[in-house]
């Protein structure tokens, strides 16, 4: 079972939306891009740290980072990016939906759009509860001491009686699907240690080399 990087999606219709207040040039493109994408991805991952106590990415050790959670490179590559979906990427999507809605009727187009909306809201949904399931089995697994390390070991065990959802989560959201999916996820402990979870299961290889380390 596969999932969708929310954040991506939600950049580029925010991008869309608020593009029409600075698609003058390439330049006021590049810069509304940078701040829109900036802002996007700096809030996502505050959220995803304030809720599930994780974080999905740290730049700590790139070059002008907020916080670990945008940096001065990613920020460029989201006005470049605004660049190429403004001006190649949004023409050409222009032309094919106009194809389609001259050829399918717009009710039909309106239930492609509102069951694609569903599933990946399912998909957002399922995701985040994977990655919480995922924490709290590192957590308990390991011995980590969190803050909610309680309420984490209740919640474990709550799993563990189930058999059902004990035998999906070990099909498909196993400790190998998750570090490839998710290999800069990181925790806190209650000393304030940031502990990397694929550093917790050295015997599993990411599928691709990162070319920023740690």
């Amino acid at each position: 079972m596969d999932h969708f990087y929310g954040i991506y999606g939600v950049g580029a219709v925010l991008i869309l939306v608020a593009s029409q207040y600075f698609k003058h040039n390439n330049i006021t493109l590049f810069f509304g891009g940078y701040v829109v994408g900036t802002i996007t991805e700096y809030l996502t991952s505050f959220l995803v740290e304030v809720i599930m106590h994780a974080k999905w990415w740290d730049y700590s050790n790139n070059i002008l980072n907020i916080n670990g959670r945008v940096c001065l490179l990613y920020s460029v590559f989201w006005g470049i990016l605004t660049i190429f979906l403004i001006r190649k990427f949004q023409p050409l999507l222009d032309r094919i939906l106009e194809k389609i809605a001259n050829k399918i009727p717009r009710k039909i187009i309106k239930a492609c759009l509102s069951f694609l909306m569903i599933f990946l809201l399912l998909d957002c949904i399922a995701t985040c509860y994977a990655q919480d399931v995922f924490i709290t089995r590192m957590v308990i697994e390991k011995n980590i001491e969190v803050v909610d390390f309680e309420k984490r070991e209740e919640a474990y065990q709550k799993i563990q009686r189930k058999e059902g959802l004990t035998n999906f989560i070990n099909n498909y959201w196993d400790n190998e699907k998750m570090i490839k999916t998710f290999p800069n996820m990181k925790i806190e402990d209650i000393h304030h240690n940031i502990i990397y979870l694929d550093g917790l299961l050295p015997e599993i290889e990411p599928y691709y080399k990162k070319i920023f380390e740690k």
